[in-house]
C-alpha cells in the first residue's frame, strides 16, 4: 500500500480494504460488485488497527469477517471497511 491513510479506527476496531469480487455472466459481461449483494465480499486485508492494547490480527493480514457487520467508508475514491475485531472470524494464511 503506497498511500498514507489519514484515519485511525478507535478502540478494538480495524480498517480493512475489501477484496473485489468480479463476477461474469454467461455472455461474458462483468457485473459490478453491488449488482449481486449475495456475493458481497467477506474477505479483505487489514490496513490499520485501532488503539486497543492487543489484537489477534496485524496490518497486512488477509481476514474473513461477518458479511453485514462492517461500516463502509470511502477515502480518496477507495472503499474501506471499519469493523470490530469481534466480527473477524478467521485469518487466511
Amino acid at each position: 500500500m503506497s498511500k498514507k491513510i489519514n484515519i485511525m479506527p478507535l478502540g478494538k476496531r480495524i480498517l480493512a480494504k475489501p477484496d473485489v469480487i468480479e463476477e461474469k455472466t454467461a455472455g461474458g459481461l462483468v457485473l459490478p460488485p453491488n449488482a449481486n449483494d449475495e456475493q458481497r465480499p467477506a474477505t479483505g486485508t487489514v490496513v490499520a488497527l485501532g488503539q486497543a492494547k492487543s489484537f489477534n490480527v496485524a496490518i497486512g493480514d488477509k481476514i474473513y469477517f461477518k458479511k453485514y457487520s462492517p461500516e463502509e467508508i470511502e477515502i480518496d475514491g477507495t472503499k474501506y471497511l471499519i469493523l470490530d475485531t469481534d466480527d473477524i472470524l478467521a485469518v487466511i494464511k
